[in-house]
C-alpha cells in the first residue's frame, strides 16, 4: 500500500524499527495510501532532522506538511483522521479506551526494554534480570488479554486495535531473539492466549505486508553489530 498515490500523506523510518511497524500498521489497515520515506541505517536525513527537531528519531507522520511524531501518536492520529476508513483502532467507551492505553504504556516503559536488555544488557547478571523482567511481563499481558479481550482473536475485539499495533509490531523482533538463542518468549503452555493472539496478527494482511522476516532482522542485528538501533527509547 505504500506508494505516492497520496502525496499528502508521508511516512519516514525503517524497514526494520518495529516503531515504525507501528505506524505502518495502521497505515494499511486504515486503507491510507502513504509515500514511506526510507532512512539510512546511521543517518539522519535533513527531512528527519526537519520534522523532528525534538527527539531526531523516526518514526514521523508527514501529513498536508504537517508532521506528527511518536509512535502511538501516530497510530492515534492515524484513526481520529480517517475515521471513516477501516476498522476502529480505539475503542469508543472510555474505560476501555483508558485501558488500553495503560497497557500500551506498559509495553515502552516496563516490557520492550526488558525484552532488549535480554540481548544488550553489559552483564550475564543483568541478561538475567531482563529475561526475568520479559517473563513477568509476558504473564502480566497474558492476564491482560484475557480481560480486554472478551473471548475474541484480539486485544481490539475483532480486528486489530490499538494496544494490538503497540505489542504486534515487536513480534519480527521476538522471533530473531528466539533465534538468536534466547528463551521460548510465547509458550503454548504459559501463555496460550498470547501464541494464538500472535498468529492471528502475524497472519493478519496489514501487519504481514509490514512485519519483516525473521531471517532479515537476524542478518541485520548481525551484520550491523549495533544490535537493535531502532529499539528504546525512541518511540
Amino acid at each position: 500500500m505504500a506508494g505516492s498515490q497520496n502525496p499528502e500523506v508521508k511516512l519516514l523510518g525503517a524497514w526494520a524499527s518495529p516503531y515504525v511497524a507501528r505506524a505502518r500498521i495502521a497505515l494499511h489497515l486504515k486503507e491510507v495510501q502513504y509515500e514511506f520515506l526510507e532512512e539510512k541505517f546511521g543517518a539522519k536525513s535533513e527531512l528527519l532532522l526537519k520534522s523532528n527537531p525534538v527527539h531526531k528519531k523516526i518514526p514521523v507522520l508527514i501529513h498536508d506538511e504537517k508532521p506528527v511524531c511518536e509512535s502511538m501518536i501516530i497510530v492515534q492520529y492515524i484513526d481520529d483522521v480517517w475515521v471513516n476508513s477501516g476498522p476502529a483502532l480505539m475503542p469508543t467507551d472510555l474505560y476501555e479506551r483508558a485501558m488500553q492505553k495503560f497497557w500500551t504504556i506498559y509495553i515502552d516503559d516496563k516490557f520492550i526494554p526488558s525484552l532488549f536488555g535480554m540481548m544488550t544488557s553489559p552483564t550475564e547478571e543483568a541478561k538475567a534480570e531482563a529475561k526475568e523482567q520479559t517473563m513477568t511481563s509476558l504473564q502480566l499481558l497474558e492476564e491482560a488479554f484475557g480481560k480486554i479481550s472478551k473471548g475474541k482473536p484480539f486485544f481490539g475485539g475483532d480486528t486489530i486495535g490499538y494496544l494490538d499495533i503497540a505489542l504486534g509490531s515487536f513480534l519480527g523482533w521476538m522471533k530473531a531473539f528466539e533465534e538468536m538463542n534466547s528463551p521460548k518468549l510465547l509458550d503454548k503452555t504459559k501463555t496460550p492466549l498470547l501464541c494464538a493472539w500472535a498468529e492471528n496478527f502475524c497472519n493478519n494482511e496489514a501487519a504481514a505486508a509490514v512485519l519483516p522476516e525473521t531471517a532479515k532482522l537476524v542478518e541485520f542485528a548481525t551484520v550491523t553489530q549495533t544490535r537493535f538501533k531502532y529499539a528504546p527509547p525512541a518511540k
